[in-house]
C-alpha cells in the first residue's frame, strides 16, 4: 500500500474515533513511521513495507484510546525546537508558539544580554525558544512539577542550550535558592508565562486527550480560572527591574478580567494581542 492510500484510511479511522483534524494527524503518523518529511511523503508517495505497517498500527491502537499523539510519539515541533513530551507534562500549543514569537519580537531591537523568568514553564519549551533566540541572554523557569522539570531539563539538552536553568517549586518560590549574598530578590527584565488558566468545572468537558491524560494541575486555575495570574501579578513588580514587562497567556474571554487584575497592582500601561484566529491571547503589562 502506498502512503498517500493509507492516509486516507488512516484519517478514517481517526475520524470515526472523533479525532479532531484527522487528516493533519494521519500525515503525522506516516511520516513519522516512515522516517520522512511531508514534502517527500507527497513527493514520492512511498510504499510502505510490512514494518511500516505494523508500526502505524500501533500508534492507532493508542490513538483509539485518546491518548495524545505527541504523547505516542514522544515529542512536539515548538518553534523550532524538537520538544520531548510524554505523560506528567503539558503538550505546547501553537498559542504559545505565538507567546514566544512576541516575547522575541519585544527584544530583538534591544541588547541580547537580558534577563528572563518563565513561571510554569512544563516542558521548558517557551524559555527555551527565548534562550536559543538569544543566547547571551539568562532564562529560568520554574515549575511546581518534577516530570515538568525533568522534562524541560531533557529538552535543553536535546535542544543544546546552556543559558536556561529550570527551578523546581511554585512561580517565585524557587528564586529563592538563586539568592547567596545579596538579601534583595533576583529582578528580571521580563516575565512570561502560560500558566494554568482553564476553570475547574470546565475540566470535565475538554477532549479526551486533555483531561484524560495530561497534568491536572497544569490545566486547572480555580474556579474562575484566573488563580495563577492573580498571584503572578501581585508578585510580579518585586521581580522586575525598571521598564521590565509581563507576558501572560490567557484563555478565550479572559483579557479583560486580567487586564483588571494587572490594574488592581499597580500595572498601567497594559496591552492585548490577538491571535490569528481574533482571539484575545496575550496580556502585556510593563513596570515603570
Amino acid at each position: 500500500m502506498k502512503a498517500l492510500e493509507k492516509i486516507k484510511e488512516i484519517t478514517a479511522f481517526l475520524e470515526n474515533c472523533g479525532i479532531d483534524d484527522a487528516h493533519k494527524e494521519s500525515e503525522i503518523i506516516v511520516t513519522h513511521c516512515l522516517g520522512i518529511d511531508k514534502t517527500a511523503l507527497y513527493r514520492d508517495n512511498p510504499v510502505l513495507s510490512e514494518k511500516n505497517i505494523k508500526d502505524v498500527d500501533v500508534v492507532l491502537r493508542r490513538c483509539a484510546q485518546r491518548e495524545p499523539l505527541q504523547y505516542i510519539l514522544g515529542y512536539v515541533e515548538f518553534y523550532g525546537l524538537k520538544i520531548k513530551v510524554g505523560k506528567g507534562v503539558l503538550i505546547p500549543r501553537p498559542e504559545t508558539e505565538l507567546l514566544a514569537e512576541e516575547v522575541i519580537k519585544q527584544f530583538t531591537v534591544h541588547s541580547s544580554q537580558f534577563t528572563v523568568l518563565d513561571l510554569c514553564t512544563g516542558s521548558g519549551c517557551l524559555a527555551l525558544a527565548i534562550a536559543k533566540r538569544f543566547p547571551d541572554a539568562e532564562v529560568y523557569g520554574t515549575d511546581i512539577s518534577k516530570d515538568a522539570i525533568r522534562y524541560a531539563n531533557e529538552n535543553a539538552r536535546l535542544n543544546d542550550i546552556r543559558n536556561v536553568t529550570f527551578l523546581k517549586g511554585s512561580l517565585f518560590e524557587p528564586l529563592k535558592q538563586l539568592v547567596t549574598r545579596h538579601p534583595s530578590p533576583v529582578t528580571f527584565n521580563m516575565i512570561v508565562s502560560n500558566p494554568p488558566y482553564i476553570r475547574s468545572s470546565d475540566i470535565a468537558n475538554l477532549q479526551p486527550e486533555i483531561k484524560k491524560w495530561e497534568p491536572r494541575n497544569a490545566l486547572d486555575g480555580g474556579e474562575d480560572g484566573l488563580n495563577y495570574y492573580r498571584t503572578i501579578l501581585s508578585e510580579a513588580r518585586k521581580y522586575l527591574m525598571l521598564n521590565g514587562v509581563v507576558f501572560l497567556e490567557i484563555g478565550e474571554g479572559q483579557a479583560a478580567e486580567v487586564s483588571e487584575i494587572a490594574m488592581q497592582n499597580g500595572f498601567r500601561n497594559i496591552s492585548v494581542i490577538k491571535d490569528y484566529a481574533g482571539i484575545e491571547r496575550i496580556v502585556t503589562v510593563r513596570a515603570l
